[in-house]
């Protein structure tokens, strides 16, 4: 009996214990849980607006889901720039499932006025603006598009759908708010009167306040660097300058044969161009396969193949159209690609026209001419024994190069036909320092 009740006190202890260890477990989950919900996500939108940003923007919507967020809040200041970014950011904006405010520090022009349409509120400093959102080029497709884009948008978060639309097309015509041929833009007290804006806020404090979440975590998250770099590489400017700087590399190597600096320059450069699509998803497996295709061509008619043919043409054709998927907009992509071969053109003349004056050029090159008056004579008694002469090509003849015969290296020329290197010929003509060879048919040759 004894032992019984003993047992019986013991186990009434462990109970308590297991309980009162149980609970404050429970307490703990719970505050942290409230911590955890307690976050909200500011997201920095500056500067132009392009497929990194989209990008990063994405990521940190998904990570604030994944975390149970608050909010997610865009700081927006920017002039606007790809619409395709923007339209991706929107699409996000519009399915989120908690709210979302556009705080609008300075300006959400073009492309940033769409984003900031897209958020369930509209916070805006007082020095805020809204609007100027005329497409370039401003043609009746482009312009309708985006009209409809961001009427559709505004009426799905309740806004003047009309103020929306005539931000976008200048034939829209309000009275007493906007002029016919005039692009409507807001500052922060003609929005709230409107009712397209919900508030004036001098702070992330202030927009906290007007969630009435004033005790939540703000969490900044930034672009990591390859997400930078990928907005640097797919800024429109510099999408188009890699471009340029890619085929003018390519045609300075086909201009002077063999692979140089040039090539390698315009390789590096085309890489940076595709490896940024790449890192914000835009550019598929078939982009990069067909530009690998297209650059082995053009290696091949580089180095195999004389002249310039099929093989080199088709390279180009698989480049230009992997450069198209890449964008995956054809009237991006066109107005890229056109920008990019003028650049390259342009710089390619003004590399042929100026660069062989300039003092730099002139150390790589000899310019001393040995002139006959100045006692410089050419020996052509030992060359003309050589005549008839068999000899190997050191280099390809295109249709000039050297060729070794009787253990001396020579200059010669073709008669127009490409030759090889490691293919034997023979000296068929001599005139002056002059020396013409032809290749010798191995098949003529009697045993």
């Amino acid at each position: 009996m004894i032992f019984k009740k003993d047992f019986k006190k013991y186990y009434d202890k462990i109970y308590v214990t297991f309980i009162i260890i149980l609970t404050v477990i429970s307490v703990i989950n719970l505050v942290t849980f409230a911590n955890e919900t307690e976050n909200v996500y500011v997201i920095s939108i500056k500067g132009t607006i392009d497929l990194g940003l989209s990008s990063y923007v994405q990521r940190t919507i998904e990570e604030a889901l994944l975390n149970k967020a608050k909010a997610v809040i865009l700081e927006i200041d920017t002039f606007g720039g790809r619409v395709d970014a923007a339209v991706q950011v929107r699409d996000k904006l519009i399915n989120l499932n908690i709210p979302s405010v556009a705080y609008i520090k300075n300006r959400a022009w073009s492309a940033g006025a769409l984003i900031a349409l897209s958020a369930e509120y509209i916070l805006m400093d007082k020095s805020g603006s809204i609007g100027a959102a005329e497409p370039q080029p401003s043609d009746e497709k482009t312009v309708s598009a985006l009209r409809t884009e961001f009427a559709s948008t505004a009426l799905s978060r309740g806004r003047p759908e009309k103020i929306a639309a005539a931000m976008v097309d200048k034939d829209i015509e309000i009275e007493n708010i906007i002029e016919k041929d005039k692009i409507l833009t807001l500052n922060a007290e003609q929005a709230i009167k409107l009712n397209f804006a919900d508030g004036i806020v001098s702070d992330i404090k202030g927009v906290l306040e007007f969630l009435t979440l004033g005790n939540a975590k703000i969490k900044y998250i930034y672009p990591n660097w390859a997400e930078n770099v990928s907005r640097f590489v797919t800024n429109p400017t510099v999408s188009s300058l890699l471009l340029s700087i890619g085929f003018l590399g390519l045609i300075i190597e086909f201009w002077t044969l063999g692979w140089g600096i040039a090539g390698t320059i315009g390789i590096i450069s085309l890489s940076l161009f595709f490896g940024g699509h790449i890192i914000v998803g835009l550019a598929g497996w078939e982009a990069i396969i067909l530009f690998l295709v297209g650059f082995l061509l053009l290696l091949a008619e580089i180095f195999f193949i004389p002249g310039f043919g099929l093989a080199g043409i088709s390279g180009i054709i698989a480049i230009v159209i992997s450069i198209f998927l890449t964008f995956g907009n054809v009237i991006q992509a066109t107005y890229s690609i056109l920008i990019a071969l003028s650049l390259s053109l342009v710089g390619f003349f003004l590399l042929i026209r100026y660069i062989p004056s300039t003092r730099v050029w002139r150390k790589f090159i000899l310019f001393t001419q040995q002139k006959k008056e100045l006692g410089y004579t050419v020996e052509t008694k030992e060359l003309k024994k050589l005549k008839g002469k068999e000899g190997i090509t050191i280099t390809p003849l295109r249709p000039s190069g050297i060729v070794e015969v009787n253990n001396q290296k020579l200059n010669v020329i073709t008669r127009g036909e490409y030759i090889d290197s490691n293919t034997k010929v023979r000296i068929i003509n001599i005139e002056g320092n002059k020396i013409t060879v032809e290749a010798v048919d191995a098949s003529n040759k009697t045993l």
